[in-house]
């Protein structure tokens, strides 16, 4: 299975995109700053997340998600729609 996840900085309220073959795995290593690109903004929360079976379908979505409309999307209406 492969993922395509949306995170959530506490500290800051960025967004980050991501995809990884184990979620669970990879969203442990964002919470223990493991993750150069996210250590600086933790914690993080795990606030979205897709799973797909072709490792080509899940790597779409995530540039897809990643254009600027669709992160603001996702930064103005999920993350505000979502009490964690």
């Amino acid at each position: 299975m492969f993922f395509v996840y949306v995170l959530k900085s506490q500290s800051n309220r960025d967004i980050y995109i991501g995809y990884s073959t184990n979620l669970k795995i990879r969203f442990e290593a964002h919470k223990l700053g493991k993750v150069k690109s996210t250590k600086a903004y933790k914690p993080w929360i795990l606030i979205y997340y897709e799973a797909y079976r072709s490792k080509k379908d899940a790597t779409k979505r995530e540039k897809e998600l990643k254009m600027h409309a669709a992160k603001r999307f996702l930064t103005d209406h999920l993350t505000e729609s979502l009490v964690i």
